[in-house]
């Protein structure tokens, strides 16, 4: 017997949805409209002139100094995005780490990086 399932929603992560240039990154620096943080993130975020959302990651080797550290943020970071882009539409985001992540942190920043989302979609809708 063959189950069908329904068809589980695609939310890709193409080039277009990422900050390339350091211009844009220094447009959303030099400007940020909301930012939340914590101790060890920040997230700086600005209108942008479209309706599909960017990000831009910067996961430094001075605050986790483990290859496989800085790749386990940058995944989380870009999951967290791709699941939530429907929300951030219009938005230019820079996930940043700021403190240090010891060796293995990097695989349990998904809380984190959730709690800070809903922080900032929730300063977002005050406005």
């Amino acid at each position: 017997m063959v189950s069908r399932l329904a068809p589980t929603p695609s939310f890709p992560f193409p080039r277009s949805l990422r900050l390339l240039t350091g211009t844009e990154f220094q447009a959303v620096f030099n400007d940020p409209q909301w930012r939340v943080s914590d101790r060890q993130f920040l997230i700086l975020a600005r209108p942008n002139q479209s309706d599909s959302p960017r990000l831009g990651l910067v996961i430094g080797r001075r605050n986790a100094r483990r290859s496989v550290d800085r790749a386990a943020i940058k995944r989380r970071s870009r999951e967290q995005f791709r699941l939530r882009q429907h929300e951030l539409a219009g938005l230019d985001l820079i996930v940043l780490l700021r403190g240090p992540c010891r060796p293995g942190e990097g695989r349990a920043t998904t809380p984190q990086l959730v709690r800070l989302l809903d922080k900032l979609l929730a300063k977002r809708g005050q406005d």
